[in-house]
C-alpha cells in the first residue's frame, strides 16, 4: 500500500512563542531592540523512566522526543509507539511503547559530545552504526546549488533572530523538512522524529546542516540511513574518519560555488555549469546575523 504524500514542513519564524524582544545598545550607544530565540526546558520520559532534560525552542516536542530516542538507539525503528503525550504546563513529553524498556545502565554510560547545548552519545551507538549499510545514491551538483539557494532564501528563525541552528532534509534539490533549534543535535533529532512518524524513506535523501560536520552529526545521519551529509561549515577529523568508515558522502564548506568533499566522493555527479552559479549564495542571509556554525 502506497503511503500518502507527506506535506513539507518549514520554519514558522512569526510564531510568537519562539522569540522575545530584548532592548540594549549598539556600538554607538544607540538603543536597539532585537528579537532573540526563547529557550525552554523539555523533560523526556520513555514509558515510566525519565531520560533527559533538553533546552529547546520547543516548536515540535513530539518529533524531538522520537528523534532523540531513535538517534540514541533507545527506540528501535520497528518499535511500536503507542502514544506521544506532551504537557505544555509541565514541559514534559512522554513516549510510550509496546516494548518494555529499562535504560538505567545505559544512562550511566552517557558521554558529552561537541554539540552545542551538550548533546549526548551512548556507549553502544558505534555498534549500531557499524551495522548500517547506507543505500546507493547520487549527489548532483545542480541539486546541491539548488537546495542551498532554497535554504538560504526560506523564511526562518535564523533570519529573524539568529543564534539558531538549522537542519534540512532534501530530496534532490528540494527541501522537504526544515527544522531549527538552539542546538544542532536538537534540529537533527526533530527531523529524525518527523521521518519516523511519517515513514519517510531515507534512501534518496540529502541531509543539510548549518553546523560543523562532527562525529555526532555523522553518527546521527548514518543512524537515520541517509547517505549524504552537507554543511556550509567545516569538518572535524573524527567526523571525516567515521564518514569514510561507513561510506557516508560528506560535503562541507558549501557556500556559493565552493564546496569540499572529504568522504564518499564517488556519489557526486558534476552536472552544473559553475558560470550560472552565484558566487555568494549566502548574500540573502540576514545582514549582521551571527554565524552559528
Amino acid at each position: 500500500m502506497t503511503r500518502p504524500a507527506v506535506p513539507p514542513l518549514f520554519p514558522s519564524p512569526d510564531d510568537p512563542r519562539l522569540t522575545e524582544s530584548v532592548t540594549g545598545i549598539d556600538q554607538t550607544g544607540a538603543t536597539v531592540e532585537l528579537r532573540v530565540p526563547v529557550e525552554r526546558a523539555l523533560t523526556l520520559y520513555l514509558n515510566a523512566q525519565e531520560i533527559v532534560t533538553m533546552m529547546t525552542i520547543n516548536d515540535h516536542p513530539e518529533y524531538l522526543a522520537l528523534g532523540y530516542l531513535l538517534n540514541q538507539n533507545m527506540l528501535k525503528p520497528d518499535d511500536v509507539v503507542t502514544e506521544v503525550e506532551y504537557d505544555d504546563d509541565l514541559e514534559v513529553v512522554v513516549v510510550r511503547t509496546e516494548r518494555g524498556t529499562n535504560f538505567e545502565q545505559k544512562l550511566k554510560k552517557k558521554t558529552l559530545t561537541s554539540g552545542c547545548a551538550q548533546g549526548t552519545a551512548f556507549g553502544d551507538l558505534m555498534e549500531a552504526v557499524d551495522k548500517v549499510v547506507l543505500p546507493q545514491a547520487e549527489l548532483r551538483t545542480s541539486w546541491l546549488y539548488q537546495m542551498t539557494h532554497a535554504i538560504n532564501t526560506t523564511p526562518s528563525l535564523y533570519l529573524t533572530a539568529g543564534a539558531i541552528h538549522g537542519c534540512v532534509l532534501c530530496r534532490e534539490g528540494e527541501p522537504i523538512c526544515y527544522m531549527e533549534d538552539v542546538g544542532r543535535h536538537n534540529a537533527v533529532d526533530k527531523i529524525a522524529g518527523w521521518m519516523y512518524r511519517h515513514g519517510v524513506d531515507p534512501a534518496d535523501k540529502i541531509f543539510y546542516t548549518t553546523g560543523r560536520l562532527t562525529s555526532e552529526m555523522v553518527i546521527k545521519t548514518v543512524r537515520m540511513g541517509i547517505p549524504i551529509l552537507v554543511s556550509r561549515s567545516g569538518f572535524t577529523a573524527w567526523g571525516v574518519e567515521l564518514a569514510r568508515q561507513v561510506g557516508l558522502t560528506l560535503v562541507g564548506r558549501a557556500k556559493g560555488k565552493r564546496f569540499v568533499a572529504l568522504a564518499g566522493q564517488e556519489r557526486i555527479v558534476f552536472d552544473q555549469d559553475l558560470a550560472f552559479v552565484a558566487e555568494d549564495s549566502m548574500k540573502s542571509r540576514r545582514k549582521g546575523a551571527d554565524d552559528d556554525a
